[in-house]
């Protein structure tokens, strides 16, 4: 099939971005800025519907970033949409925590081999720090160890740049190289006897960069050195839960966390983050003071207890295994046939592709010549497949990247 192009963005676009500049500090921010990765991508989106959203304008794109990663079911999932309604109709913040909030705990529990325990946040950040706040109040220790480029959230402790953070906010962190354990025991020996824990993604998924797998014989390291020295094992399972593995994505490695810090997944959308524990953690998370106003909403709960009750009848995970391996498949032969080498690495759920020899700029022509065709994909950040994207959503987008390929070689004429 073909499929046209768009035009230039869009008049309602361009009139929200210019209001938008009015009222909101460089007319958005964080990673949502599209400004500051394309000159093609919507800012501005009305709509979503399983694996497709629409913008301001009513184009309608496939979506290969599922709202950066939350989106596991796909868009306005029934059942999980139902949940929510439901639960709105009863209440979202109250008084008192709702119920669900134990049946979510209790699920989640069951789910996860490494958890005994939970606790619920908002979001990615939230739950990071307080995997960090746990591990200091058990050891009544200071160092985080941290691997070098690793983003674990937006708060000054971790973030990786930007104004307004210091020096002092990140005294105590000890950074080692993913996926050198030689390292870690370096900067393990560097912190002494001040070591609180050892906080690790499930991969290197670091932005700008190809993804890079945990080596077993790593994780199994790194679980041995938080054992020999007494410091907690922190996951950051953020961006990769629920996706990977239900249990935990360190699982298939057989190695099994102190604490683990959830979001993005959890509830198909709504905000929710939480940090799992073991059991010897539990007194330590029971005396921390973490809290928030909207911390114990009920409507983002039972959305997070619909989504794990869906992906618990075990299709989701498989479909998404499926569906990422065709698109990688499909792509390689794509760019193979068109003359360009890409490399595609990291688990085919949450695919990143890069030309070979860019400095980003070919790639990020290509991303725009594919959101112009109707795919939604970033240049440089990993994207994310949902159980909604079905096979024939996948030729379909294939179709649409196959022309984007063949825009990218007639622009370098």
């Amino acid at each position: 099939m073909t499929t046209a192009p768009t035009a230039a963005l869009g008049d309602r676009e361009l009139a929200l971005r210019d209001r938008a500049r009015q009222v909101i500090p460089g007319g958005m921010y964080g990673h949502m800025n599209v400004e500051a990765f394309s000159s093609a991508h919507p800012q501005f989106m009305v709509s979503g519907e399983g694996c497709r959203v629409t913008d301001a304008d009513g184009r309608e794109y496939f979506d290969l970033m599922c709202g950066w990663g939350p989106v596991v079911l796909g868009h306005r999932h029934p059942g999980v949409t139902a949940a929510i309604l439901d639960q709105l109709e009863r209440g979202d913040c109250l008084d008192g925590t709702s119920p669900v909030a134990v049946e979510y705990a209790e699920l989640l529990v069951d789910t996860v081999p490494a958890a005994d325990w939970a606790m619920f946040c908002k979001n990615g950040t939230d739950a990071t720090t307080t995997c960090v706040t746990i591990a200091r109040a058990a050891a009544g220790k200071r160092k985080i160890l941290v691997a070098n480029g690793a983003y674990h959230g937006a708060a000054p402790w971790c973030a990786l740049r930007g104004a307004g953070v210091t020096s002092e906010d990140q005294a105590h962190l000890i950074h080692y190289e993913y996926n050198d354990l030689a390292s870690a025991e370096q900067a393990a020996a560097e912190a002494g006897d001040d070591l609180a824990a050892i906080l690790v993604c499930p991969m290197r998924h670091d932005v700008r960069r190809d993804q890079e797998l945990a080596e077993p014989e790593f994780a199994r390291g790194l679980r041995a050195l938080a054992d020999r020295t007494g410091a907690a094992l922190i996951l950051d399972d953020v961006r990769c839960g629920h996706r990977l593995d239900l249990g935990g994505s360190w699982e298939p490695l057989g190695v099994r966390p102190d604490l683990s810090a959830w979001s993005k997944a959890l509830a198909n959308g709504q905000p929710l983050g939480a940090v799992t524990g073991v059991d010897a953690l539990r007194e330590a998370a029971r005396s921390v003071y973490v809290t928030g106003s909207f911390w114990y909403a009920a409507v983002p709960l039972a959305a997070g207890l619909a989504t794990l009750r869906e992906l618990r009848k075990g299709q989701a995970l498989p479909d998404m295994l499926r569906t990422g391996t065709r698109l990688r498949e499909g792509l390689a032969a794509q760019a193979k046939t068109h003359g360009y080498k890409i490399r595609q690495t990291g688990p085919v759920q949450m695919p990143v592709l890069y030309f070979a020899g860019d400095d980003l700029s070919l790639g990020t022509a290509w991303a725009e010549a594919a959101v112009r065709r109707g795919v939604y994909l970033h240049p440089w950040h990993n994207w994310f497949l949902s159980a909604a994207h079905t096979d024939a959503d996948i030729e379909a987008i294939l179709d649409r990247t196959d022309e984007a390929f063949t825009d990218l070689r007639r622009s370098a004429r």
